[in-house]
């Protein structure tokens, strides 16, 4: 029986070293396989988005009321708001509008992209657009709106419809707390890097 034992532990070792030497070479193919395809595929570029990424092409912004993508994949909720309001800030005679709403994982990924370009760093670009993983926008919970008027107008009447200004730096970007129409809007943060929900 020692014998036997003795025998077939050198073979237990050779096939155990055998698997994880194949298991070692599958996964460095795989690997490599993932490091060429991501080298091959190109970053997306603005020129490659269009309407069904949530891009604005008109005069850079549209009706609250328009069914491109970029306002028609809000969150409903928040969409209601924008609409109750911007009816409200009719009858003041202030026009609003939608200069961003909705936007896919890719044109988050170029506006991330760009905002290295014009910033110098990830570190600054952070303060005015987050990545793709953490954008209010890609979840349809965020909207920027405008004109100037309409960003006044909101800033004063806003938390009626549960709108609040959420970046201080960023007086175009709302979101959606019901609570503000009982409670007020919540504190500002002062960038994107000072919310929370940009370290998930």
């Amino acid at each position: 029986m020692n014998s036997r034992t003795a025998l077939s532990r050198p073979a237990a070792v050779a096939a155990v070293a055998a698997i994880m030497l194949m298991a070692l070479v599958i996964g460095t193919i795989v690997f490599v396989g993932q490091q060429s395809s991501a080298v091959a595929s190109p970053p997306v570029t603005r020129a490659a988005l269009s309407a069904a990424d949530g891009v604005i092409t008109e005069e850079g912004a549209v009706s609250v009321y328009d069914e491109t993508p970029a306002v028609s994949n809000l969150d409903p909720e928040l969409l209601a708001a924008v609409r109750a309001a911007a009816e409200a800030a009719r009858q003041d005679d202030v026009p609003m509008h939608v200069n961003s709403g909705w936007r896919s994982a890719a044109y988050q990924q170029v506006l991330q992209q760009e905002a290295v370009e014009q910033y110098g760093s990830a570190e600054e670009a952070a303060r005015w657009v987050a990545t793709p993983e953490n954008s209010e926008h890609v979840s349809g919970d965020a909207v920027d709106l405008g004109p100037l008027a309409a960003q006044d107008w909101l800033a004063q009447r806003g938390a009626e419809f549960g709108l609040c200004q959420i970046y201080a730096n960023e007086r175009w970007h709302f979101e959606l707390r019901p609570a503000a129409v009982a409670n007020g809007c919540p504190l500002m943060y002062e960038n994107p890097t000072t919310d929370p929900r940009t370290q998930r």
